[in-house]
């Protein structure tokens, strides 16, 4: 059960309209690392929770907090847009091709949103639940909350440095300062979990069953040998459970691929007609 409190978390007010600043902010309330998305992969995982009690009340706390935030980026937004030049948002309105290629005002502000925020990015691409990651799995689940969190922090910082209205940069700094907080609350649940059950995930998988040999070799794929200096490929394995070895000119473990000719049945359905040098009807190169 929630309550909604009517304070604002904290101020969420500009002191200029800016509706190409309001297009922005879109990015950090439903992009991918966005505020939505980050409330509902919180959210979902805390109601999914099936580990101790305290991270479940931890997912739960930040999650709602979240909420809080979703709502000051839309108060932002509407803000922005308010008493924003009508002919400016109609005219972008008349062709959004055109909108899009100059990077203007965001159409659907006017048509579509009434001149509040949207459930979309900056570009107008839909929230997507797909953005959502919630596994069961406690390490890779507050993994997967670091990203986001790193992400998230990243895009705000670029956004605060894209204005100088003192409201807006204000309210970003609070949402800079949670943003710190969290990276931290992550970091520290990881370290927690990594503590009790290793680095790995899962940590259930029994060792034995993976090959061995080829579990700690970093391979060099690509031109060049610089990522050999690098402590992922050489000394302890962060796993415990072996040394990290660099291998310059992996090889290939496996054979050459051989496909069977496809069975008469599919050769109409492939265009394979047979023919005097393929009366199989076999597909040629």
């Amino acid at each position: 059960m929630f309550f909604h409190v009517k304070q604002t978390q904290y101020k969420c007010s500009p002191v200029m309209p800016d509706p190409l600043y309001a297009k922005k902010l879109q990015e950090v309330l439903g992009g991918q690392y966005g505020e939505m998305s980050v409330m509902m992969q919180y959210l979902f995982q805390g109601f999914n929770s099936r580990a101790e009690k305290k991270y479940k009340d931890m997912l739960l706390d930040i999650g709602t907090e979240e909420i809080s935030h979703v709502e000051m980026l839309c108060t932002m937004i509407s803000q922005l847009l308010d008493g924003a030049p009508l002919d400016q948002q109609e005219e972008a309105a008349k062709d959004p091709l055109i909108e899009a290629a100059l990077g203007g005002i965001n159409p659907q502000h006017l048509i579509v949103s009434g001149l509040g925020a949207a459930p979309t990015d900056s570009t107008g691409y839909p929230l997507n639940s797909r953005y959502m990651v919630s596994s069961g799995n406690l390490l890779a689940d507050f993994r997967a909350n670091l990203n986001a969190e790193s992400q998230g922090r990243l895009q705000v910082v670029r956004l605060y440095e894209q204005t100088t209205d003192p409201g807006v940069r204000d309210m970003l700094s609070f949402m800079i300062a949670r943003d710190t907080m969290h990276q931290n609350q992550w970091l520290a649940a990881i370290a927690e979990i990594e503590q009790q059950e290793g680095v790995l995930v899962p940590s259930s998988f029994h060792v034995e069953l993976e090959d061995q040999a080829i579990a700690h070799q970093f391979m060099n794929y690509s031109e060049g040998e610089e990522s050999s200096s690098g402590s992922w490929a050489n000394g302890p394995s962060p796993d415990g459970r072996g040394n990290l070895e660099y291998v310059a000119n992996p090889k290939a473990y496996g054979p050459e691929p051989s496909l069977r000719p496809a069975p008469d049945a599919m050769h109409s359905r492939l265009g394979m007609k047979p023919t005097l040098s393929n009366p199989k009807g076999c597909l040629e190169a």
